[in-house]
């Protein structure tokens, strides 16, 4: 399972992520995804941690915590939706008729 982290400043790297999770046990990985076009991040990321019972107490020690300025947004992460080929959102094709 993984930790959805948001409202991440855009300075933060995954050293500075990675110090501040270690304090509720081991990090296996940490995910800073970045915009394709600016390749600036976008301001959140996702922890994995060695056990459940470790994502468990970094999630209730780090939710809603101030950390660089803001306060996290910290939960279970959800698994993706797949968005299919077109890689947009959902298309209504009777927007026009309706306006």
């Amino acid at each position: 399972m993984s930790i959805y982290v948001g409202n991440l400043a855009y300075e933060v790297t995954q050293e500075d992520l990675t110090s501040v999770f270690a304090e509720y046990g081991s990090v296996k990985r940490v995910q800073l995804p970045t915009d394709r076009e600016t390749g600036r991040l976008r301001g959140f990321g996702f922890v994995e941690m060695s056990t459940e019972a470790e994502e468990t107490a970094a999630i209730e020690g780090l939710d809603g915590a101030e950390w660089v300025g803001r306060a996290l947004k910290v939960n279970k992460a959800k698994p993706r939706e797949d968005r299919g080929s077109s890689g947009g959102g959902r298309r209504d094709n009777n927007f026009s008729a309706r306006y």
